[in-house]
């Protein structure tokens, strides 16, 4: 598969990077924990590439008990100083503060909406939405207002553009890759 054509940001010469375009980015997946995963993995990008993000992917799933949200949300000082001095990671102590944070406001909404996936449909009525070329939209605007809303950090715009992107909401792999003539992200 190293000689098809895939969307210009993919690294080809990264193999993580490549099956992750491959298999991962824009398939929809709305279980609750692959939510929370890449909520938590989109907010440490701010500033960042994914693919620096997606390099340290392993290392964050075992810093962050395998993405628990109940553990993380109740994460104090010492754990964010241990996570702030593990080199495995993005060590950035304002985005660690954030995740913890953002964990607690993420179990919130679960309990207010039944789950994440729920939550995202009053914005998205379970469409998918296919476009290229963008970096935000009217979507990802109203979501990332209301999360900020809720005390989320690290959740603009951008951000959630490219998490949408992630879990499938927005469909994106650009004219040329393979993946492109494939309107149905499930066929």
């Amino acid at each position: 598969m190293h000689d098809q054509k895939r969307c210009k940001w993919c690294n080809q010469k990264n193999a993580l990077y490549v099956a992750y375009h491959d298999t991962e980015w824009g398939v929809p997946r709305f279980d609750d924990q692959y939510l929370y995963e890449m909520l938590i993995l989109e907010s440490f990008q701010a500033g960042l590439c994914w693919e620096c993000v997606l390099n340290k992917r392993e290392a964050f799933r075992r810093a962050y008990d395998y993405f628990d949200v109940d553990k993380v949300a109740s994460y104090d000082q010492r754990k964010m100083q241990e996570l702030a001095c593990n080199p495995g990671i993005i060590r950035n102590k304002r985005k660690i503060a954030a995740s913890v944070r953002n964990s607690r406001i993420f179990l919130s909404v679960v309990q207010e909406f039944g789950s994440f996936d729920a939550y995202l449909r009053t914005f998205t009525g379970g469409a998918v939405v296919y476009e290229t070329g963008k970096t935000t939209n009217a979507l990802s605007d109203a979501i990332s207002r209301d999360l900020q809303r809720r005390g989320m950090t690290f959740v603009g715009s951008v951000i959630i553009y490219s998490y949408l992107q992630a879990i499938g909401v927005i469909y994106s792999h650009e004219p040329g890759c393979y993946l492109y003539s494939r309107r149905e992200p499930n066929s």
